[in-house]
């Protein structure tokens, strides 16, 4: 599984010009599922995620978590995360986890991160979105379990 975060001011997720989900200060967290990946591994990444301390503090070191700041976090699914750019010109995404496995690891890590009592917001897995969005700092992680 592979988390990119992104610190955001705000963003949204729209689906057919229909807002789904929307955030103010906290994460943006594009999820990847790869093919081989298990239900199980949700949990460790949800609680890393929760508690990883990327927002400044008073000093202007980044010792917060999105906890300690009572952010938000928007959760959007994203196979292209594991799309391949080695070889030719297309990227193939033959490590991309296949939509009936991945929607319900992608369930199972958003159940995940509601029970760590953070305010969620999400996309809606396998729908064409456009994902706006005001990156802090810009700060930008990437989280591959």
């Amino acid at each position: 599984m592979k988390a990119l975060i992104q610190l955001v001011e705000k963003a949204q997720v729209m689906v057919d010009q229909e807002c789904v989900g929307s955030i103010e200060k906290g994460l943006l967290v594009f999820l990847g599922i790869h093919k081989d990946d298990v239900p199980e591994t949700t949990r460790k990444l949800a609680q890393k995620i929760t508690q990883l301390r990327i927002f400044k503090d008073d000093l202007g070191k980044m010792n917060l978590s999105v906890k300690d700041v009572k952010g938000s976090i928007l959760i959007v699914s994203q196979f292209t995360l594991y799309g391949n750019c080695l070889s030719g010109r297309r990227p193939d995404f033959l490590a991309s986890a296949s939509p009936a496995l991945a929607e319900p690891i992608y369930e199972k890590f958003v159940e995940e991160m509601k029970q760590e009592g953070i305010p969620i917001a999400t996309g809606r897995f396998g729908a064409p979105m456009k994902v706006s969005l005001v990156n802090d700092g810009p700060v930008t992680f990437l989280i591959d379990l």
